[in-house]
């Protein structure tokens, strides 16, 4: 499982004009599902999600996790991130679980967030998101 793990001060997801998740200090994740991926993938991204440092400590250094400063977490699950782009001008998808597949690890991923960090959202799979974060910092990591 890809996790493209982004530090905001605030985060939304809309779907057909409703918000369906929304956050400020926190973190956003775009989600991406890969063909030979199961659920010992789904529970180490979530525990490197969670326990990641990328919030400043005291001293100004990234020491802290999002359960450390009691933030926010947003899951997004995002197909296009299991895309195979190292040829040519357009993405290959057959590297990318197909969609049932991907969903229960997606769902198995945010159960696993939801316990740790019970106000975890997330996006709808499969639904056409609008996405709108602002990046602090910039900061963003791509976890696997």
């Amino acid at each position: 499982m890809i996790g493209l793990l982004q530090r905001v001060s605030c985060a939304s997801v809309r779907v057909e004009g409703e918000v369906v998740a929304r956050i400020d200090r926190g973190l956003l994740v775009l989600v991406g599902v890969a063909r030979e991926d199961d659920e010992t993938q789904a529970l180490r991204l979530a525990r490197r999600l969670l326990d990641y440092r990328v919030f400043a400590d005291d001293a100004g250094k990234m020491n802290l996790s999002v359960l450390d400063i009691g933030g926010g977490l947003i899951l997004v699950p995002q197909f296009t991130l299991a895309a195979d782009t190292r040829n040519g001008s357009r993405a290959s998808f057959t590297s990318a679980a197909a969609p049932e597949r991907a969903r229960g690890l997606f769902e198995r991923l945010l159960a696993e967030c939801r316990e740790r960090l019970p106000a975890t959202q997330s996006g709808v799979f499969g639904a056409d998101m609008k996405v709108a974060l602002v990046n602090d910092g910039p900061v963003s990591f791509l976890l696997s």
